[in-house]
């Protein structure tokens, strides 16, 4: 496992910033999306949609069959993806794109704390204060929305569902960067979406709505874009550690404010922010463990 700082490191950070990006664009058509679509078939269509470019882009670079451990592990992150996935386009369409994000970015602190709870990994000041702070930034934010709404019961299900996928997503990262050093790009792009698509597809029948014309672009482009950015991140992840790269993840929040504003007039409040802060805070924290 490559343990240097890569020569081209303005590159494959610059590859990270713009893949947070076309995420966070992602994000905010899937929010477009859910007052129209129940949260399983758009989370199907997502993955059935990101399957032709996922088996274009494996037959452009024929990776060769997986081993049957590979099968086994990208097996069980499609289960954990599917997991990740669906707690957060859940998610967004009870919370604020920008929101949503900020609440998502205590990720790297429940990692910690999982650390210590299932790894009998050593607890120490640091990782107490991070994860105090953590969510009372969380708490800030979710506060700001019940100021702004009354006592809404889909901000605090919101606030959950972006905890559970935090969860998932710190998991599927450490997973992906296990892969990503074995597993040739193109299988593992490839079952990210195979996999997620075959264990949604009955459910997925359960809650169908022939979705509308104008709406099938949005699918399309939204499975698309998932193909292309899921690429470019495990590039950059088979590059540098994940610690090395988890604070580009920070500059989700930027697009997700911009995208936010852009596309649904939505304006972070003072609670969002120093909220934001204070989970950053207890992220960085953990990571000078």
């Amino acid at each position: 496992m490559p343990t240097d700082i890569p020569r081209n490191t303005a590159f494959i950070i610059g590859l990270a910033i713009i893949a947070e990006g076309l995420l966070t664009l992602m994000d905010a058509m899937i929010k477009s999306l859910t007052p129209r679509y129940n949260v399983i078939e758009i989370t199907f269509l997502r993955f059935a949609f990101g399957l032709l470019g996922a088996a274009a882009y494996a037959g452009a670079t024929r990776p060769g069959w997986p081993t049957l451990e590979a099968t086994a592990y990208n097996g069980l992150r499609a289960v954990l993806i599917v997991f990740t996935a669906t707690s957060f386009f859940f998610a967004l369409g009870k919370l604020p794109l920008a929101d949503a994000i900020a609440i998502s970015f205590i990720s790297p602190v429940l990692t910690a704390l999982l650390g210590v709870l299932i790894l009998s990994e050593r607890l120490d000041w640091r990782l107490v204060v991070a994860v105090l702070g953590g969510f009372i930034g969380m708490l800030l934010i979710v506060a700001g929305q019940f100021g702004a709404a009354g006592l809404d019961d889909g901000v605090l299900l919101g606030a959950t569902a972006v905890l559970l996928s935090a969860v998932g997503y710190s998991l599927n990262v450490i997973m992906l960067r296990y892969r990503a050093t074995r597993d040739p790009l193109a299988q593992i792009i490839l079952f990210q979406n195979l996999g997620p698509a075959l264990i949604l597809a009955v459910p997925m029948l359960w809650v169908w709505t022939t979705p509308r014309l104008d709406d099938l672009w949005r699918f399309a482009a939204v499975g698309t874009i998932g193909v292309i950015a899921h690429t470019m991140l495990a590039h950059a992840f088979a590059q540098f550690e994940a610690a090395r790269l988890a604070p580009v993840e920070y500059v989700t929040l930027v697009w997700g404010v911009l995208f936010g504003y852009l596309m649904f007039a939505e304006v972070p409040s003072l609670a969002t922010a120093a909220g934001c802060a204070l989970i950053v805070v207890g992220t960085l924290m953990t990571q000078r463990r």
